[in-house]
């Protein structure tokens, strides 16, 4: 009896099955090693503010506090975006028309919050609250960088999971007393390891090890 499909039919038969397997290994694989990269968390990416806003001449220079305008961060989940009133409150030279604070004034004149980038963002899956790790100590450069030496601000840190659960398995070395939150290039006064100083801060701000799922996901 002859065969029903000839020898090429049954050769591209099985190339397909094999191809279908590999996607089915290949592709999750490859996603999950993208979600890993740089590119894919937004670590470094450029993002251009509606306004030029350079934190170097702020913080640095202008040694303005970072609470000044985020000012939600110490009792609040969102640490907030600094508004119009705000810019208005120092700038004098915006109303100049087609000058770089532009936007300001059209927000100004409309009503309209000035539509600033979000440079940060976790996934819709997790839960983060400024205000209890400020309040507990971990500075704001753990998490942004040094703010200070950024004319463009971008997300400095992998904000994974592993990168945060470290953390939380760990929080010691982060900590540092509330008056040095915002302070940055910060070193312990014992060196970069004072051992004796994060156990003091673990105990006077009531720290606990949170590493369980509903820490994050709520």
């Amino acid at each position: 009896m002859s065969a029903i499909f000839n020898r090429r039919a049954a050769t591209v038969a099985r190339a397909t099955l094999v191809a279908l397997c590999a996607l089915v290994i290949l592709i999750p694989t490859v996603a999950m090693l993208w979600v890993r990269t740089p590119w894919a968390r937004g670590e470094h990416r450029r993002i251009v503010q509606p306004v030029p806003f350079d934190h170097r001449i702020h913080v640095t220079g202008l040694r303005i506090d970072c609470r000044y305008c985020h000012s939600g961060v110490e009792r609040s989940a969102s640490a907030g975006l600094p508004s119009t009133q705000k810019c208005v409150s120092c700038h004098t030279q915006l109303w100049r028309a087609g000058s770089p604070m532009e936007p300001i004034r059209q927000s100004v004149a409309t009503g309209r919050p000035i539509p600033w980038r979000r440079v940060t963002q976790l996934p819709d899956f997790v839960y983060f609250n400024h205000s209890i790790h400020v309040n507990k100590g971990v500075g704001c450069e753990s998490c942004h960088g040094r703010i200070d030496q950024a004319a463009e601000v971008e997300q400095a840190a992998p904000l994974t999971m592993s990168w945060c659960v470290d953390c939380h398995r760990n929080p010691a070395p982060t900590l540092r007393p509330l008056e040095a939150v915002t302070t940055q290039g910060y070193v312990p006064p014992g060196g970069d390891r004072d051992i004796e100083l994060a156990a003091v801060l673990m105990k006077r701000y009531q720290i606990h090890s949170l590493a369980n799922c509903t820490t994050c996901h709520r």
